[in-house]
């Protein structure tokens, strides 16, 4: 049976919301001071009005839902569900104002591939966006990345109950310290000293190939908050392609490494423990499934001789794959190319790699290299207990910042997970392939989206049926948090109406 949630829940769900609200909210005065430092005057008008806008909404769940009560674990998946429903909706509204979006629809489209750090844009003329807007679409992938509720755990961790629910929620599944407030701000500590150290490094790199100071500072700057996230956006409609550069290239390939990393075992790396990276099953099976899937992207480009010269295989191919892999979406070929030269082998690669994604617990996408070695050590101990005496009992161990024995549980629910992900892929396929697109381009489009990875075989555009843009939306969402919370909404909902 059913239990019909009470007044109480639904006040103590937008009570938290509004917290959160206002929390991202202040992040809208970054956009604002970039309008007023570059004397954009329409922006700042935007921005300003979407920064109230923000705020009095906030305000206004707060005070008129204002209760106190234990978060639990339905509350927790609900408030973080809603959460980024909330900010795609709102924070699509100063894109919206901007004139660069066809339609509202289009910017919440812009806005939750912000936040979800997917990378997937209907923006029009993007070359053309105020410096105000461009820091908006990236600083939402910024933030999306580190996750919008782990934002507000930094700043209000002691205002708010039942934190390790809500942090779970989010797709996040392991504490760096005992305290969740602290790991929160560890991983906003440690994001912001690479935003640091990276910016100024793309920066450099931007002023020695001619880029004038200011414009430097600033795409590096955006690329880096992209990259980190795992985003893919860029200021440019030509993606990373515009800027022809191999030093670039290069350093946003070890920037994308950085972002799909666990952030716990960023944390190891820090304190001196650099033996625990190459123990790890999730860095043992990213190695395995990037040297797979590229594999299977030269065998495909080599067969159809497209870059027969290795640096250009390493600069188109390598870079693509990476790019799938760690789930960041940024090109170094026009999107088009993935339907004339890498349709077959080498397409199939890459989408592989952008369903697998990164690393647990970092601002990577997609099934996540724990859960695919877990299935792949539990196929191996059932293999290895079929060729022993019937009597056998074997215990497998796995190593994920600490030693664990392999049991049933953990089994399940990677394979859960890893089925769940496979059906929404599929399922945003055959919407496509009702929209009119060959199978194959469908599915890359879908597992881009589902995965948060942002690479479009020119799918994605603000032509594309409504029902796709609506369908690309909700993919972004439920793979961002990973099924979970929203399963646990949708369940709300059901006992709303059917509960007694």
């Amino acid at each position: 049976m059913l239990i019909r949630p009470g007044i109480g829940d639904i006040r103590l769900i937008f009570y938290h919301i509004g917290k959160i609200i206002i929390i991202v909210g202040f992040s809208l005065l970054f956009p604002l001071f970039t309008a007023i430092f570059f004397q954009e005057k329409a922006p700042q008008i935007d921005f300003l009005f979407s920064f109230l806008l923000f705020l009095n909404i906030g305000l206004f769940l707060t005070l008129f839902f204002k209760i106190e009560k234990e978060i639990r674990w339905m509350h927790a998946m609900v408030i973080v569900s809603l959460s980024w429903l909330f900010m795609a909706i709102l924070g699509a509204i100063p894109l919206y104002l901007s004139g660069h979006w066809g339609s509202f629809l289009d910017a919440v489209f812009e806005a939750m591939s912000g936040f979800a750090t997917t990378g997937l844009t209907l923006a029009k003329d993007p070359e053309h966006l105020s410096m105000a807007h461009q820091m908006w679409r990236h600083l939402m992938q910024f933030i999306g990345g580190q996750g919008i509720v782990i934002m507000a755990l930094s700043f209000l961790g002691k205002g708010l109950g039942g934190v390790f629910r809500i942090y779970i929620g989010e797709a996040r599944e392991e504490k760096i310290f005992p305290n969740i407030i602290d790991t929160a701000r560890f991983m906003w500590v440690l994001s912001i000293i690479y935003l640091l150290l990276g910016s100024f490094i793309l920066g450099g790199i931007l002023r020695l190939e001619g880029f004038s100071l200011k414009s430097a500072f600033f795409q590096g700057l955006f690329i880096f908050m992209a990259g980190f996230a795992t985003g893919g956006f860029t200021p440019y409609s030509q993606s990373i392609l515009y800027y022809h550069s191999f030093s670039f290239e290069l350093a946003t390939i070890f920037i994308m490494f950085l972002g799909m990393i666990n952030f716990k075992l960023h944390y190891s790396l820090w304190t001196g423990n650099r033996k625990e990276f190459w123990r790890d099953i999730e860095i043992i099976t990213l190695s395995f499934t990037i040297f797979s899937t590229f594999l299977l992207v030269a065998m495909g480009l080599s067969e159809k001789g497209i870059y027969p010269q290795a640096i250009a295989l390493f600069r188109q191919g390598f870079y693509q794959l990476i790019s799938a892999h760690t789930g960041t979406g940024y090109m170094t070929i026009y999107a088009k190319e993935f339907i004339k030269g890498w349709l077959g082998l080498a397409m199939v690669g890459i989408i592989i790699a952008m369903g697998l994604g990164g690393a647990t617990c970092s601002t990577a996408g997609g099934i996540k290299a724990l859960r695919i070695g877990l299935v792949f050590k539990a196929f191996l101990q059932d293999v290895k207990q079929l060729m022993q005496p019937d009597n056998t009992v074997l215990v497998e161990k796995f190593h994920h910042i600490r030693d664990f024995v392999l049991e049933d549980r953990y089994v399940r629910s990677a394979a859960t997970i890893f089925l769940a992900y496979l059906i929404l892929y599929f399922l945003g396929a055959i919407v496509g392939m009702l929209c009119g697109y060959p199978f194959l381009e469908a599915l890359f489009e879908s597992t881009s989206a589902g995965a948060n990875v942002g690479l479009s075989c020119g799918i994605t555009s603000p032509s594309m049926p409504t029902i796709l843009k609506i369908t690309y939306i909700f993919e972004m969402w439920i793979g961002r948090l990973e099924f979970v919370a929203i399963f646990t909404l949708w369940g709300f909902i059901i006992a709303l109406v059917k509960g007694k």
